[in-house]
């Protein structure tokens, strides 16, 4: 009997892995995020023992976890995106670790490469981003914004809706440029999701209204979202097709 540490994707219940969802759906008891789907809620046992786990300090998460796992039920604590990245799962992981409880990590779809993909943006590109630096974003004030400004490569902020004037700010005075493209998607992956695009001087008036959860992505890749973003209409796709089955008679 263990405890697993389940990733559940960036939003869209389908990007969960597919034994992450054999693990829910055998489970006997399922500790849930807020931002977790609830059709992969849903998809526990009927009788399993469900836990939001909203109502919880991560204290007592970890006490709920180390008792359940101590009394023999397979447990899945189904996380956000994928656990050991701002997931707080490493805190889980030493807490089981430490009492001795057997647990087992199912890695997720993390936001950080997911919800950019989704909105057409690559986090790396061929000539224009060779590297990524993943930033919680909620406290400005803990931030290295100089080292962030001359890192290069693709920024991406978590947790950094509310405190986006106060990084657009750091940014620019740690010397980046006011014209960096810059993104802010929200709810991505999931049939709401929105995608604003601006300049960094700008993209926190832009963004303004957007709701959370949302990921910021700062950097010169941003600009390819314009190409990439854009779905091929059903006409477009049907037109595709016989042309190229005309091209194969």
């Amino acid at each position: 009997m263990t405890v697993y540490l389940v990733g559940a994707g960036p939003g869209d219940p389908g990007l969960i892995t597919v034994k992450g969802l054999e693990l829910v759906r055998s489970c006997d008891a399922l500790v849930y995020d807020r931002l977790v789907a609830p059709e992969l809620v849903a998809e526990a046992p009927s009788d399993a023992i469900r836990i939001d786990r909203a109502r919880l300090s991560q204290a007592e998460i970890n006490d709920v976890l180390l008792r359940m796992g101590r009394t023999g039920l397979d447990v899945v604590r189904l996380k956000g995106g994928d656990p050991f990245v701002f997931g707080r799962g490493g805190e889980e992981a030493l807490a089981l670790a430490e009492a001795g409880v057997e647990f087992e990590v199912v890695p997720g779809v993390s936001a950080g490469s997911a919800v950019p993909a989704a909105a057409g943006i690559p986090i790396t590109h061929r000539g224009i981003s060779s590297q990524v630096t993943l930033v919680a974003g909620h406290d400005p004030a803990e931030l290295d914004f100089a080292a962030l400004a001359g890192v290069g490569g693709t920024l991406v902020f978590f947790m950094g809706l509310a405190a986006l004037p106060a990084i657009v700010d750091g940014l620019l005075r740690a010397g980046k440029s006011s014209e960096t493209p810059a993104a802010v998607v929200a709810r991505g992956t999931t049939a709401e999701q929105e995608t604003i695009v601006a300049p960094l001087e700008a993209i926190a008036e832009a963004a303004g209204s957007l709701p959370s959860p949302a990921l910021v992505i700062v950097g010169e890749v941003v600009a390819l979202a314009s190409l990439l973003a854009d779905p091929v209409s059903d006409a477009q796709h049907a037109e595709a097709r016989d042309r190229f089955a005309a091209d194969l008679s």
